[in-house]
């Protein structure tokens, strides 16, 4: 037995020399508390041609923190500064996280606190959070779409509908869905239908016609259609009918769409960069605009690495003094640097911001500051 461990344990130290970033080609780290330290970097030929280049990168260890999701103001119309948003929480860390629209609407799939609050048809990147048996934060990276429909079981049989969006401006002739993370009621103008769902089962509790604001129950949800001549069999939708949300996730790259319905969050980003230690090389799937993955911008990445470890990053750009940005093959090139297996590219240019114990530790590329986002990734304590 002896023998056999003096000949398995150089393979094992070499195996885990291989899973640990190399300290010395990223600088020292500065340690922000248990479980996170920050890196900086500068040097120029992470970038092809070499330039001048900013980069801030947090390493987490999965056992001593937690990732979460959070909206801008607590609600999904909204935006407020990653700053705000970490203090509200009283996060150790944070980087911003989704797309979005000018008005705060999340732009792609967003889970926060295991509720959907933003749908998505179209098939791009995203990470969920999750934790193990252990209760060790897990990441799992995808391309994925997310949406839903309402089942609504009646004496005389089980229908189904499929809803249109998720905690965003109703449209006319679409059933949307309002959940609590929305806003304390629908912000809807008349001419439409709302059914107000709560109770254990679900059940339609009221249904309002042509009012519109509806207000949304803490436990529950609003179902709400633009117009006042819903089709069949939403027109005979009822108090008193048990209603079901069926969430539906499809996967490209084979990840179960359970894992994703049964998530703690998920954010989506547009452009998977890696998985399984593997670059990815076409994003066309993900329509993304043209440009995008070859000009250089600020970007904000996540990912992890060989040996488990968090790695959440910013890179400064569009400040030829002081950095210029990233294409996606020079983030791949640095993802390789960190040994990081699965990475993600979030929602850059001037959105980009990584705050630490309150601070703003990168130089957002907005001339007024750190721009303000409807969503950001935070960090904190176990």
């Amino acid at each position: 037995m002896h023998r056999l461990l003096l000949v398995l344990l150089p393979a094992l130290l070499s195996l885990v020399a291989a899973c640990r970033v190399d300290d010395t080609t990223l600088g020292p780290a500065q340690p922000i508390a248990p479980g996170v330290r920050l890196y900086t970097l500068s040097d120029p030929s992470v970038l092809h041609p070499p330039g001048p280049v900013a980069i801030q990168m947090l390493r987490l260890d999965p056992g001593r923190v937690r990732l979460q999701s959070a909206l801008a103001m607590g609600e999904v119309m909204g935006t407020e500064s990653v700053a705000d948003i970490a203090k509200r929480h009283g996060a150790i860390a944070a980087v911003n996280a989704g797309f979005f629209l000018p008005n705060g609407d999340p732009a792609g799939v967003l889970l926060v606190d295991g509720m959907l609050v933003s749908d998505t048809p179209r098939q791009r990147g995203a990470v969920a959070v999750g934790s193990d048996a252990r209760g060790r934060t897990t990441l799992t990276f995808d391309r994925v779409t997310a949406l839903a429909r309402v089942r609504v079981e009646k004496p005389e049989g089980v229908t189904s509908f499929p809803i249109a969006g998720i905690d965003t401006v109703r449209q006319r002739g679409r059933l949307m869905l309002f959940t609590p993370k929305y806003h304390e009621h629908t912000d809807t103008a008349k001419r439409g239908i709302e059914w107000v769902i709560e109770g254990r089962p679900l059940m339609v509790r009221e249904r309002r016609e042509d009012e519109g604001s509806t207000p949304i129950p803490d436990a529950g949800f609003v179902l709400s259609y633009g117009g006042l001549d819903p089709p069949p069999p939403l027109d005979g939708l009822a108090v008193g009918d048990e209603v079901t949300i069926e969430r539906q996730f499809a996967t490209r790259h084979g990840t179960l769409p359970g894992l994703w319905a049964n998530a703690e969050h998920a954010i989506g980003g547009a452009g998977l960069l890696v998985r399984n230690g593997q670059p990815i090389e076409d994003w066309a799937i993900e329509d993304l605009r043209p440009g995008f993955t070859t000009e250089r911008h600020p970007r904000t990445l996540i990912g992890t690495d060989r040996a488990q470890s968090i790695w959440l990053v910013t890179v400064d750009g569009r400040n030829p003094a002081l950095s210029l940005g990233m294409t996606f093959t020079e983030l791949q090139q640095l993802a390789a640097r960190l040994k990081l297996t699965d990475a993600l590219n979030l929602d850059g240019g001037g959105s980009t911001t990584m705050v630490v114990r309150g601070e703003v530790v990168n130089h957002p590329s907005d001339a007024a500051g750190p721009r303000k986002v409807s969503d950001a990734l935070l960090v904190v304590a176990r």
